[in-house]
């Protein structure tokens, strides 16, 4: 283990989900390799991708040590098998009954698949990692716009619930303003705060 990956199990606390891994499955390397394809200013990995990466090294230690010999390309498709919506449950139970009989805790091993928020908590809270954006970056751009038209939302409505308070036009308490836009994606069938879809730079649609 080397020392950054030895730091991540006392700081802050308790450890994240991504630090127990990395030492239970022996990854040594994976959380400096996490964090420089976050932070590296050319063909940088998103938190989603690097969630998708961090949990097809889960799988293939775990074929690892069942002794699986695995060809080029088996794995991800693996990891898709028993991760994609679009599977049906038939080539599912395939896939787990395959490996079972392979000798991998199949319950066990996707139970251990981290989402992109446990990377996110990993690299920020546990490596001290900082991705800063560059000023043309359009996610982070759009970021900000949204949150000051948040706020001129809540700020308008408040102006205009307030002034019918004076008025006595109505009757309101004292009173807390929230604005969260919402998206849909038909397509993928999810739902996300606008923020939170910036954050983890898109839906579920890649992952199909």
């Amino acid at each position: 283990m080397d020392q950054s990956e030895e730091s991540d199990s006392t700081h802050g606390g308790r450890r994240s989900k991504v630090a127990r891994l990395i030492e239970e499955y022996d990854l040594q390397g994976l959380g400096t390799e996490l964090e420089q394809l976050w932070t590296a200013e050319e063909d940088r990995r998103s938190l989603r991708d690097l969630a998708a990466y961090f949990n097809r090294k889960l799988l293939e230690q775990a074929l690892e040590a069942a002794n699986v010999q695995q060809l080029d390309g088996e794995v991800e498709n693996t990891y898709r098998l028993l991760t994609d919506d679009d599977v049906s449950s038939a080539e599912s139970t395939r896939i787990e009954r395959r490996l079972e009989r392979d000798g991998v805790d199949v319950e066990s091993l996707v139970s251990d698949f981290v989402t992109y928020q446990a990377i996110r908590t990993y690299l920020k809270d546990h490596r001290g990692a900082e991705y800063t954006p560059s000023e043309t970056d359009p996610l982070e751009r759009e970021k900000t716009n949204f949150q000051k038209l948040r706020g001129r939302m809540v700020s308008v409505t408040e102006g205009k619930l307030e002034q019918l308070q004076k008025n006595e036009a109505f009757t309101l308490g004292e009173f807390r303003t929230l604005a969260d836009i919402q998206v849909v994606c038909e397509d993928c069938n999810t739902q996300f705060g606008v923020l939170e879809l910036l954050e983890r730079e898109g839906c579920n649609c890649e992952d199909r």
